[in-house]
């Protein structure tokens, strides 16, 4: 093995228990002073509109997985080259480690409400790339023939870590000490790192969220109909572990309910602040509502429906009397996440809900726990606030929320959609009666009416099953008598107010895709 792979190999096992140590000490100062997690967030925060659409585009819900891992694999490269200098130069192998230590500590302390002990992860790992640094390629040189070695220069410039010796055979102890060395460094980096997610997650909400007791609603959902759900198309309601998850937190955050407030300010005449014993006593009601992300394609899966308990919003703002020009409502996330919600839409008697509970539970940590916003009609990123803190009654003209000023439209009603689940694109049937099966939403609204056309025939009217509201999704079906070839099905639908979806596709930028959705089978 070269010694510049050796010195590579360093560099990275460095970087490893540095990543590990700063793991151990974010168990105290908080998993958002992370490093990898706080330049996460800064990635999050800062990357174009663009960038975020192909992400969710290609990886879906793991976009996050996929962002630390491309984090990792550049971090991994950059140690590698600061292995590889430490053998010419020290000084700029520490300067190397230097500007790790500072991306992490700026990124660390530019989250929400970090304090300076932010700063202390990032440092502490800084230090120990340093050490682990100097003592892997320190043997890494010594486990290089000696002819190697003596290429390697005392006090040049910046100052190398290796001495010149004389000729000597290949030291087999050296290369062992050298694997040993390298081995020891990652176990400590892998005992670092898991150890810091074990405790981190010990010290997360689980116990918490299992001791909570949702109260009974006063007013109950309807049931789900008989024949809401069609064969072979995606559940009507959606369980919790499948519901998406779209959102800006890397690391979702962890609140106590014991030590969690709501303050509803601004613009009104009756500032509000609700503990959550105090929110529990509140007469509570259970509504399925269907909630939809902007960032879904046409077809796409970033779509659930799930029965939601929570307080009526309209409500709390009842009793906080918003001024007159309050036209926005704007909520507050525990990591400082805004979202801006029309104050016209949360008082005109739908059910937007200040939501505690999500299919019969308590509000699963990543979607909320343990208070989230729920607004039928409108997409996730200007009404599904999660981990709400804060409501401050202001204006549109006075306030930009998270993703408008990144090119999202301020205002985001759902558009008429409709989604073909069965059969499957590229799927093949024999020739005779296909089912066909989806669903379509119009949240709020309603859907009278979805069409399906096969290749360029005339559009036939498909079966709507029954839903529970119009704030629902609801499935629809169509029986279609099959002939042998490769065959084109579109579908399209139309909401209570007359308005059918348009057919020129548009991306979700900025409020939302168009477009039908089509697939293509074979029939044999």
């Amino acid at each position: 093995m070269k010694l510049s792979v050796r010195a590579g190999l360093a560099g990275i096992a460095a970087a490893a228990v540095a990543l590990g140590i700063a793991e151990i000490v974010a168990v105290v100062t908080g998993p958002l002073s992370s490093p990898l997690l706080a330049v996460g967030g800064v990635v999050v925060d800062t990357v174009p509109g663009t960038v975020k659409d192909a992400a969710i585009a290609v990886f879906g819900t793991h976009d996050k997985t996929a962002l630390i891992a491309g984090t990792m694999i550049l971090l991994a490269l950059y140690a590698a080259a600061v292995g590889v200098v430490a053998l010419r130069s020290w000084s700029l192998a520490l300067a190397g480690v230097v500007l790790f230590t500072g991306v992490g500590t700026a990124a660390a302390l530019t989250r929400h409400d970090a304090g300076i002990v932010a700063a202390l992860p990032s440092i502490a790992a800084g230090v120990a790339a340093m050490v682990a640094l100097r003592y892997l390629v320190t043997l890494a040189v010594a486990a290089s023939p000696a002819e190697t070695r003596s290429l390697v220069t005392v006090g040049g410039e910046g100052g190398a870590i290796a001495e010149t010796r004389p000729s000597t055979p290949f030291p087999d102890d050296s290369r062992r000490r050298f694997l040993i060395g390298l081995g020891v460094t990652a176990g400590i980096a892998v005992v670092g790192g898991v150890g810091g997610r074990f405790l981190t997650s010990r010290r997360a909400v689980t116990a918490a969220r299992n001791a909570v007791v949702l109260p009974p609603p006063v007013a109950t959902a309807p049931t789900v109909p008989a024949g809401a759900q069609v064969p072979g198309v995606t559940a009507y309601v959606t369980s919790n572990k499948d519901f998406y998850r779209i959102d800006t937190a890397l690391y979702p955050p962890q609140i106590d309910p014991s030590t969690w407030e709501l303050r509803i300010h601004g613009m009104v005449r009756n500032p509000i602040t609700l503990t959550w014993e105090q929110l529990l006593q509140r007469p509570m009601v259970s509504r399925y509502v269907t909630l939809a992300c902007v960032s879904n394609e046409v077809g796409g899966d970033l779509i659930g429906n799930a029965l939601w308990l929570g307080v009526p919003v309209k409500d709390l703002l009842e009793e906080a009397q918003p001024l007159p020009d309050a036209d926005q409502t704007v909520s507050r996330s525990a990591d400082g996440w805004t979202c801006g919600t029309p104050t016209s839409v949360l008082r005109d008697g739908r059910d937007a809900l200040l939501a505690i509970g999500m299919n019969g539970e308590p509000l699963p940590v990543g979607h909320g726990f343990p208070v989230r916003m729920v607004v039928p009609g409108l997409y996730g990123y200007v009404s599904a606030c999660k981990w709400i803190t804060e409501i401050e009654l202001t204006r549109f003209a006075d306030f930009d929320a998270y993703w408008v000023p990144r090119g999202w439209s301020a205002l985001g009603p759902i558009k008429t959609e409709s989604r073909i689940d069965t059969p499957r694109n590229g799927a093949k049937r024999k020739q005779g009666p296909v089912m066909i099966g989806g669903v379509a939403w119009a949240q709020h609204r309603g859907i009278t009416r979805v069409e399906i056309q096969v290749d360029a025939n005339p559009w036939q009217k498909a079966k709507l099953a029954p839903a529970v509201s119009a704030d629902t999704w609801v499935q629809w079906s169509y029986e279609w008598q099959a002939t042998p070839g490769d065959h084109t099905i579109q579908v399209r639908a139309t909401d209570s107010e007359g308005e059918t979806q348009p057919s020129t596709p548009a991306p979700p930028p900025p409020n939302g895709a168009t477009g039908w959705h089509s697939i293509r089978i074979s029939i044999d």
